[in-house]
């Protein structure tokens, strides 16, 4: 399995769609046996999709992401974990653990937000959403 998540300084990019860089995780047996970070070269949102189906992805975490984002993963066989916040080392391990909290309606639709929303920041309470 190769996990990808769009990545700065360390933590999950809370935008999809203008991550400059992913972090590619290869885990096998339950185990992160190599991870890379990659730039996107500037690929916007259009691309990724594609850019993550070239570096072979099967999973993405990420803060927020556009309703046509969502659709292009779902078509290319790429599953979604969305509204996760924090380091992506820690996404992983919680993930591996069967214990990612995530919000599967995380969703960024820039036209609609006000001065004070920030993408990604949706919780699921005190339990793990969908596990």
């Amino acid at each position: 399995m190769k996990i990808a998540i769009p990545y700065e300084n360390g933590m999950v990019f809370q935008h999809f769609g203008h991550t400059a860089e992913f972090k590619f995780y290869e885990v096998e047996n339950g185990q992160v046996t190599a991870s890379e970070v990659v730039s996107t070269n500037g690929q916007g949102h259009g691309a990724l999709v594609g850019f993550l189906a070239q570096h072979n992805a099967n999973v993405v975490f990420c803060g927020g992401i556009g309703p046509g984002a969502q659709n292009a993963l779902a078509q290319a066989g790429i599953q979604l974990f969305g509204g996760i916040s924090g380091p992506a080392d820690a996404a992983v391990a919680d993930y591996l653990a069967g214990k990612l909290r995530f919000d599967p309606n995380a969703h960024c639709d820039h036209h609609d937000h006000g001065e004070d929303h920030h993408c990604g920041e949706h919780h699921c309470g005190g339990h793990s959403c969908g596990q």
